[in-house]
């Protein structure tokens, strides 16, 4: 029954976001004077402010597992030639991407996919663009022993390098109190996870869904309202924009003609093999959108206003003016978050390396 209302209530939040863009005049005038607060209680049927941190319940976040997950975050010896850390893909001083296409491995050699921002990743109801990961945690361990990636060769290399490391000794057992032998590779993964539920980066925007009407300007609210009804909302929805679901790129196009991307990505096929998943992807997030670029799993669109032309033309086969483009990503950019200096910051622990 939970199944069947929650398909009920998404038929009839496509149905609203798809019809808004087909109205009479009559109603498009009617629309176009709505109020702050009728635009404010449409954005809660799409919207919810982000939390505080993004909880799992099997790891539970603590200081000392934060502070542990940091150190590992930024230490370069969880690559095979020590020549990566996760932050080099995941700058957080950038948030949390490297605006490169693809990013290069261990090897020096580029990647295929865009490495996303792990700011609010958390919150995604899977992990990675395919998928394949259901959460921070299990993500966290793939890269390190990816050979396009980290490259390290194996778990048990990974834990005897940190075994050398005086200060792991001390941080895992704080970390990790009640464990006999705490420095091992699920630990590796839960740190490095509990670390990552904490960057949460709230904006104006969620001080508007919190009722402050007045927290997002005229044309920023203008954005919103177009960015509803043209049906953005079908896809990017919740605390994050985005990143609840996989949806097919494009439903109304070969997405390569419009973003000249130079290999094809089959997106979720590689994982499931399955026909129907042929170039599925995880919906993005938007959160920071505007400072994320380059766009889509390759990284093959820089500019964001072309991006969002893109992406009406090849998910919802409308075609964008300039003025629907600009509000929009006038919209967008309210999703921006000041990130905290303390993130940004190396931790001092490494300077004992």
């Amino acid at each position: 029954m939970k199944k069947i209302t929650v398909l009920i209530s998404l038929l009839a939040l496509f149905s609203w976001a798809c019809s808004t863009g087909n109205t009479n005049d009559e109603q498009t005038n009617k629309e176009n004077t709505i109020t702050e607060s009728e635009l404010l209680t449409r954005a809660k049927v799409f919207f919810k402010a982000l939390p505080k941190t993004a909880e799992n319940p099997d790891n539970k976040i603590t200081d000392e597992k934060v502070k542990l997950g940091k150190v590992l975050y930024f230490d370069k010896r969880l690559s095979k030639n020590e020549t990566q850390s996760c932050n080099t893909c995941h700058n957080l001083a950038t948030y949390g991407v490297d605006n490169l296409p693809t990013s290069p491995g261990d090897n020096g050699k580029p990647g295929t996919r865009n490495s996303p921002t792990v700011y609010n990743s958390a919150l995604q109801f899977r992990q990675f663009w395919d998928g394949r990961e259901p959460d921070v945690e299990a993500q966290a361990g793939g890269p390190v022993l990816n050979p396009a990636e980290m490259a390290m060769p194996d778990e048990k290399f990974v834990i005897e390098r940190l075994l050398k490391a005086e200060m792991y000794q001390q941080l895992f057992k704080a970390a990790f109190p009640n464990e006999e032998n705490p420095i091992n590779y699920d630990n590796l993964k839960k740190a490095i996870g509990a670390f990552e539920r904490t960057l949460i980066t709230p904006t104006r925007f969620d001080e508007f869904l919190a009722g402050k009407e007045d927290a997002l300007t005229e044309q920023e609210q203008k954005g919103l309202k177009t960015f509803m009804e043209i049906g953005c909302t079908t896809c990017h929805i919740g605390e994050n924009l985005g990143g609840t679901m996989y949806q097919k790129f494009g439903l109304f196009g070969d997405y390569a003609e419009l973003t000249k991307s130079k290999t094809i990505d089959n997106g979720r096929f590689d994982v499931t093999q399955k026909e129907a998943d042929k170039f599925m992807f995880k919906v993005p997030i938007l959160r920071n959108i505007e400072k994320t670029h380059p766009y889509f799993h390759d990284g093959s669109v820089a500019d964001l206003g072309e991006a969002v032309k893109i992406m009406a033309k090849l998910e919802l086969n409308k075609d964008l003016n300039d003025e629907q483009i600009n509000d929009i990503v006038t919209f967008l950019k309210s999703l921006t978050a000041d990130i905290p200096e303390d993130w940004k910051t190396e931790p001092v622990e490494l300077a004992q390396k």
